[in-house]
């Protein structure tokens, strides 16, 4: 009984999408911890111990999540980790957002994913690297804030933000072979 109400609060908990793929928002949640405490009066749900919630293309690994629903079904998560994970397809596309940070806090309502410490963030074959990323699924738009502490492999002159940046294929004119 007991798992069967974690299993029904972690479908009510993660009704959103994270990041992209539109279709994912219909699919099951499947959660997988060692440990899950929740406490129903507040709407927050603890998952300890490599927490794997999977929905749809979405996967999130993590060493400790948190989940809190808000009074109109909005959640907010933030998961921990060494270091905390999280995967999605793009909507329409043949490519994958991924991310990675100590602490990462993902709002539903907003459809933003943030990524403290050691954070790095990939989209198909770029990258970028700091001690803050602000990903905003919606438009597409990230931020990056670098740290003075060195908190990324690649982040460590002075805290500064790096990035990879792949050149994009160029498409050949099928007109300008013919000439």
């Amino acid at each position: 009984m007991k798992q069967a109400l974690i299993i029904f609060l972690i479908g009510m908990l993660f009704t959103g999408s994270v990041l992209a793929e539109k279709a994912d928002r219909d699919q099951p949640v499947h959660l997988e911890a060692d440990r899950a405490t929740v406490q129903d009066a507040n709407k927050l749900a603890t998952f300890t111990g490599n927490v794997v919630l999977t929905q749809g293309t979405l996967i999130i690994r993590a060493d400790k999540m948190t989940v809190k629903e808000d009074t109109n079904g909005f959640q907010h998560a933030t998961a921990f980790g060494n270091l905390a994970s999280f995967r999605q397809k793009r909507d329409g596309k043949d490519e994958y957002v991924e991310g990675w940070s100590e602490r990462m806090e993902y709002d539903s309502k907003a459809d933003k994913v943030e990524l403290f410490k050691k954070a790095k963030l990939r989209r198909g074959q770029d990258e970028v690297y700091g001690d803050y990323i602000s990903y905003d699924a919606i438009n597409e738009f990230f931020q990056v804030i670098g740290g003075n502490n060195q908190t990324a492999p690649q982040a460590r002159s002075e805290g500064r933000v790096r990035a990879v940046i792949q050149p994009k294929k160029k498409e050949q004119n099928p007109n300008a072979e013919s000439r």
